[in-house]
């Protein structure tokens, strides 16, 4: 039985519109080269267009820190969720700014019985906070946790004017 593979031109299949690929060179070797020129020319930083124009993932927004210096984490508190795996995190958020708050992202550790340290989790809620209120999160998931920690601790990262 013969399938015809002999017709395929082995040679035509390293070509790349008119440009032969040296011998030993794939197809992803040019991928990731082009990748590389892209980024090193500063258009682009690894296929994502924005580096340039959004801060880091974690580090605040410029106008972001007098934003948090209004709100405050009044009560907290966690249970377990989901078979013990993941954190179900309630908290009582108090704004006490003169202006309505949103996007708020809070960063929870979670520590064991010793106080070593298993996780930092983030979650970032879209809900607004009206200004000079409070507003509480019931039984938010945070992230999968280790099944050892028995200690969470959150607090505000960032926040935005609604």
């Amino acid at each position: 039985m013969n399938a015809g593979f002999y017709r395929i031109n082995l040679v035509r299949l390293t070509e790349w519109g008119e440009f032969r690929l040296p011998p030993g060179r794939s197809i992803i070797w040019r991928f990731w080269r082009s990748l590389l020129r892209v980024s090193a020319a500063g258009t682009i930083s690894f296929g994502i267009g924005l580096g340039a124009l959004v801060p880091a993932y974690g580090q605040p927004a410029p106008g972001a820190a007098a934003v948090v210096d209004g709100l405050k984490i009044s009560s907290q508190s966690w249970r377990r969720g989901g078979l013990g795996s993941k954190a179900l995190v309630t908290f009582t958020l108090r704004n006490d700014n003169d202006f309505a708050v949103k996007d708020v992202e809070i960063a929870c550790s979670f520590n064991g019985r010793d106080g070593s340290h298993f996780a930092d989790l983030r979650r970032l809620f879209p809900d607004t906070v009206n200004m000079k209120t409070r507003k509480t999160f019931a039984r938010v998931p945070v992230g999968f946790v280790n099944i050892n920690a028995i200690q969470a601790k959150c607090s505000l990262v960032t926040a935005r004017r609604a």
